[in-house]
């Protein structure tokens, strides 16, 4: 058993962005505080959210611009009218994300523009960009570059830039010498803001819980700057791609269009660029799942031309050698494994070595026979269950759309009514051995399919649900939290 799994805990999961509050999403500030503030008092001992780089237009939070670097839409505008940047009438328009974007340049300017009247937060942001040269040069510059062109895709960009040419990318840095500096003061901020709702978390026993995708978009800085470990090809595009096939999700799998890794090419670097990834999020937070942790034994392999993941072939990762790297490095890492999908024993096998908790989802385990993994009576100590994952619909939702013999069994297993829902399936996620229960916030809010975040394969009205206002102490959500907490021990 993992030492920082060695007693039971409970989490909620919530990404940011569906925190309530002034702008158009949620953000690092007095909301995700008291958030944290309900989770301590409710026996909740841990928060989780979703992957936090920079998105594309569609939101998504597994298709990052970097996967170093923080989302400057989650930066709380409040903080920068507290330094005169910005006023308090800037923030009475600021509900949409191209506002934040407006407003978030203004600061900058005002920033740069008093630089040497701010000279202690200026030579806190010059120390923040010497030490995270290492990704944020080559994002601030991408930062800027997609400015420049339109938001066009890196492959797009003219020939001497789409391919680093050293001549350009010097003339590049000189001509947006401002965009560079913006993305460095928003990349700061974010830095900040983090670190102090870090800082804020552990001061009431919260742990946070972020997530690392197994891929990096095309279109991001980290292919961009280390095209000799993606199969990129000499124009930048891929021939092959990412995915997966058929499954409980999709029946004609995903297509999910990254580009794979070089592994050899990886590896001959004994896995740095990897090493430097992880170890950036873990200065983030305090445990970190690894999605599609089976692309890290095998992964499916795509032909570029494809438009879902029904055609395809499984091609052998290092996963072993690369976990161990990261730990003889890192250290023992407080990691856990998404083994959903297709899962062979030598994927089992690889988590298993290196004792990496799995996942179970309480919504995959009715409707077959007493062998299905989910089961409740099928679950282990070194294991984390869901209800559902962002990736499901919500209990009410998969439960008002699941057939009869489905529900009919489902309420059996829980010695359940339907009225009971979801609370049953609650507090049977509690009531499990596994060491950790995670419970989406949509539950704990009894919410139906219009709270679903996310519908996988699909593209539109997705990671955009909110709640509307944070509930009070004393709101059901929270004290039936806490009854059921304290009675299967996942609390202090």
């Amino acid at each position: 058993m993992n030492a920082w799994l060695d007693h039971r805990s409970s989490a909620a999961l919530l990404h940011i962005t569906s925190l309530p509050g002034p702008f158009h999403k949620g953000v690092l500030g007095a909301e995700a505080r008291s958030f944290i503030q309900h989770l301590h008092d409710s026996g909740f001992r841990i928060w989780q959210f979703l992957p936090l780089g920079p998105t594309h237009g569609h939101g998504s939070p597994y298709e990052s611009l970097s996967s170093f670097a923080g989302n400057p839409e989650l930066i709380d505008l409040r903080e920068c009218v507290q330094h005169g940047w910005l006023s308090e009438d800037d923030l009475s328009r600021c509900d949409t994300a191209q506002l934040h974007e407006a407003l978030r340049y203004k600061a900058g300017k005002q920033f740069w523009a008093q630089v040497e009247q701010q000279a202690e937060i200026a030579q806190k942001v010059d120390n923040f960009s010497n030490t995270n040269s290492y990704w944020l040069d080559d994002y601030a510059l991408f930062f800027a570059l997609k400015n420049a062109f339109r938001d066009r895709a890196w492959w797009q960009w003219p020939q001497e830039l789409r391919d680093r040419k050293k001549k350009a990318l010097k003339l590049a840095k000189t001509e947006h010498i401002k965009q560079i500096r913006q993305a460095i003061f928003e990349q700061y901020l974010f830095d900040c803001q983090w670190q102090s709702l870090k800082r804020h978390a552990e001061a009431h026993g919260i742990q946070l819980f972020g997530d690392l995708p197994i891929y990096v978009a095309h279109d991001s800085a980290d292919v961009w700057a280390n095209r000799e470990y993606f199969t990129v090809n000499k124009y930048g595009l891929c021939d092959e791609v990412a995915g997966v096939p058929p499954d409980y999700f999709s029946e004609t799998g995903q297509r999910w269009g990254n580009p794979l890794y070089l592994w050899d090419k990886l590896q001959a670097d004994d896995f740095s660029w990897w090493v430097q990834r992880v170890k950036r999020q873990l200065d983030r937070m305090h445990m970190l799942r690894i999605d599609h942790f089976r692309a890290l034994e095998a992964f499916w392999v795509i032909p570029g031309e494809s438009e879902d993941g029904i055609i395809g072939e499984w091609r052998e990762a290092p996963g072993d050698a690369l976990l161990q790297t990261l730990n003889d490095k890192l250290g023992k890492l407080p990691l856990i494994a998404e083994d959903l999908g297709i899962i062979t024993d030598e994927v089992t096998a690889l988590r298993e070595k290196f004792e990496l908790p799995g996942m179970k989802i309480l919504l995959f385990a009715f409707g077959g026979d007493e062998s299905n993994p989910y089961l409740p009576e099928n679950h282990e100590e070194n294991s984390v269950v869901y209800t559902g994952t962002h990736d499901n619909d919500t209990t009410l939702g998969w439960f008002d759309q699941a057939d009869e013999h489905v529900r009919k069994h489902a309420l059996t297993v829980l010695g359940a009514e339907e009225e009971d829902m979801p609370w049953a399936m609650i507090e049977c996620a509690m009531a499990s051995v596994a060491r950790m229960a995670v419970i989406p916030m949509q539950d704990l809010l009894e919410l139906g399919t219009e709270a679903k975040f996310n519908t996988p394969g699909t593209l539109e009205n997705n990671w955009c649900w909110r709640m509307s206002f944070m509930p009070e102490a004393g709101s059901l959500c929270w004290t039936q939290s806490k009854k059921l907490n304290v009675k299967y021990g996942r609390c202090d």
